[in-house]
């Protein structure tokens, strides 16, 4: 079976509106989504890169979040009119779109100095 060479995991979490953290899809995060499918697949892409939504990938304060595998680019506060360029410098070109970028010492999650070992 064929693999794909990226995936795009697409926030559109959903939350209770009093909730403080806030969530991606009243940002915007179903369009974004849309606008990924429709453009990879417009591209000639559909079978090589697979926008997928997601639950909460917890960059809650970072507005509408997604990361791009296997390189692990986060990116937040993405809308609509991000996503040419997300896919023409990043996905075809290999080069992050660095002011899109959440820096490592932003992310929630584990730092680099901590591991899974057992």
């Amino acid at each position: 079976m064929a693999k794909f060479k990226r995936h795009i995991f697409i926030c559109t979490n959903e939350r209770d509106s009093d909730d403080e953290r806030g969530c991606c899809k009243p940002k915007g995060a179903a369009d974004v989504a849309r606008a990924f499918k429709k453009r990879l697949f417009n591209a000639g892409l559909r079978r090589i890169v697979r926008p997928n939504t997601s639950g909460c990938l917890d960059q809650c304060s970072h507005g509408v979040t997604l990361v791009v595998y296997p390189e692990a680019v986060w990116y937040g506060g993405v809308t609509v009119d991000d996503v040419d360029e997300i896919i023409r410098e990043h996905i075809v070109g290999g080069r992050p779109v660095e002011r899109l970028v959440i820096p490592d010492d932003e992310l929630t999650g584990i730092t680099a100095a901590d591991t899974l070992e057992t």
